[in-house]
């Protein structure tokens, strides 16, 4: 069972980085912006987000297996959707669909999960493997999309999902289990709605931003709508009688400081991964089943980290653990910042091996810590809260990160464009992305070709060292974050370990 629901997260995990590779095929094939690549990828990520919690009170109300299956399904029907998609605003909007099926399936693996492994070390354990498939996927996404592109057309990332999809359906049904909640509350799809319109005008702000300017009319309106919307569905989820977001969650101190470090680590890790695969791809040469290839050493620490990581907490307590595992994820992306066009494979390898470590230790005491604090029957709301805070924090760190790393490259190509005096359709072109400027240059004579190849590529990396610092500095708040307010070891249920109690305690 724990093997079946395992694969079912994996092929849903996979989704948050396959494409990553596939990013500069989709600027060639279907003349993708900078702005249009972030939204491929965080479309799925911010619907995903938006309705984890929706979908995991849904699951536990109507049964944890049929939300399983549910979700598999949609998630299938949108990939096959997404792999012939003609432009890539019909690829945006099946990512969506897809992100809509993966909300469904996520919650209710970590549910079932929590619901048959009872025993605190067993579930411990088991939580450590489940948080190891979600950084599997999260690694092995580049490798496996790339030995895709290296055989077929771009779409093949998304079609190969629905042969995997089907097995899985399959072997649901023959060996999971079914539970559900009959004391949970009823949908709120006010709060579901608010939830995702401020998430959603939240990543376009910021991601459109270095392309209009952050004083740019529309920006400020969304940024601000984006604040407003927040604000009432904080509102309405303290005043609701059948909230879908428990706020009161968060006066566990256990449950917040977890839920923050879930957040940042995802933050810093889908953030890297959206730069590394370009940065190896477009600056290196690599093709994409190169990139892929070198991107999945990450993998073995991940691997290694979170099953090591849950016998660890056993000794020393999930604090130590977890601010360790966040500070290293720090040193990796520190390490990182220093990267030049020159720089060859060497200091990604290391970054990468040293940022997996980081999260290898960091998610699986951290997710425990978050499904220990409730009681088994509200499982789905845990184990949904858990998913949001890792689509959360990785749609905002492509969000920031590739917003950091647009507003430099577009300011640094400023000069280069001046002086080459180029059509205005090419200007932007090579304006939109480094993608767009490779491919201008080669319209051009040698020396300017040369020239702006050069410049683009300079113009990148520098980019990328300005937001792996940020992607540094936001772990290493994740790290005090976590030093302060987590707790060193978690209390027996009944210890006021509860929201309940540590409401009445604060």
């Amino acid at each position: 069972m724990l093997l079946v629901l395992c694969l079912s997260l994996l092929v849903v995990s996979l989704d948050n980085t396959i494409l990553n590779v596939a990013l500069p095929t989709l600027v060639r094939d279907l003349h993708a912006t900078d702005s249009q690549l972030q939204w491929t990828v965080d479309g799925y990520t911010v619907v995903f987000a938006g309705l984890l919690i929706t979908f995991g009170s849904l699951g536990d109300r109507a049964g944890r297996r049929g939300a399983l299956m549910s979700g598999l399904s949609v998630f299938a029907g949108g990939s096959a959707l997404s792999a012939f998609a003609s432009s890539p605003d019909q690829l945006i909007g099946f990512r969506c669909l897809m992100g809509a099926g993966a909300a469904l399936v996520m919650p209710a693996t970590l549910s079932v999960l929590t619901n048959v492994f009872t025993l605190p070390k067993e579930r411990a354990r088991a939580i450590g493997l489940w948080s190891g498939t979600t950084g599997l996927g999260v690694a092995i996404g580049p490798i496996f999309g790339g030995w895709l592109l290296s055989h077929f057309w771009w779409g093949s990332v998304f079609l190969v999902n629905v042969p995997i999809v089907v097995v899985g359906l399959v072997a649901i049904a023959l060996v999971v289990p079914t539970s559900r909640d009959d004391r949970a509350p009823r949908a709120d799809p006010v709060g579901a709605g608010l939830s995702v319109l401020g998430l959603g005008a939240l990543l376009w702000g910021i991601i459109e931003a270095p392309i209009d300017g952050w004083g740019n009319g529309r920006v400020v309106l969304a940024l601000a709508a984006a604040a407003l919307v927040l604000s009432v569905f904080v509102f309405w989820e303290l005043h609701s009688d059948h909230p879908m977001f428990q706020v009161h969650f968060f006066a566990n101190p256990r449950f917040s400081a977890a839920s923050a470090s879930v957040s940042f680590v995802f933050f810093a890790l889908f953030g890297a991964m959206f730069l590394l695969t370009q940065y190896l791809q477009s600056v290196l040469g690599y093709s994409p089943m190169a990139a892929g290839a070198r991107i999945s050493p990450v993998a073995l620490t991940i691997i290694a980290g979170a099953p090591v990581a849950s016998l660890v907490v056993e000794k020393v307590g999930t604090k130590s653990v977890v601010v360790a595992g966040l500070a290293t994820v720090a040193l990796g992306l520190g390490l990182l910042s220093d990267l030049t066009v020159r720089s060859g494979y060497g200091p990604v390898l290391v970054t990468i091996l040293v940022a997996g470590a980081g999260m290898g230790l960091t998610v699986s005491p951290a997710t425990e810590a978050i499904m220990g604090s409730l009681p088994p029957r509200q499982a789905g709301v845990g184990s949904a809260m858990n998913g949001t805070d890792i689509q959360v924090g990785g749609a905002l760190g492509v969000a920031v990160l590739g917003s950091a790393l647009n507003e430099h490259y577009r300011g640094a190509l400023t000069g280069t464009l001046g002086s080459l005096h180029l059509p205005p359709a090419l200007a932007q072109s090579a304006r939109s992305s480094l993608g767009g400027a490779l491919a201008v240059a080669t319209h051009l004579p040698r020396l300017p070709a040369a020239a702006l190849s050069s410049s683009a590529k300079a113009a990148f990396v520098g980019g990328v060292n300005i937001a792996d610092l940020v992607g540094m500095s936001v772990a290493i708040a994740g790290a005090l974050l976590a030093l302060v307010f987590l707790p060193a070891k978690a209390r027996a249920p009944g210890e006021g370990d509860g929201p309940a109690q540590s409401a009445q305690a604060l």
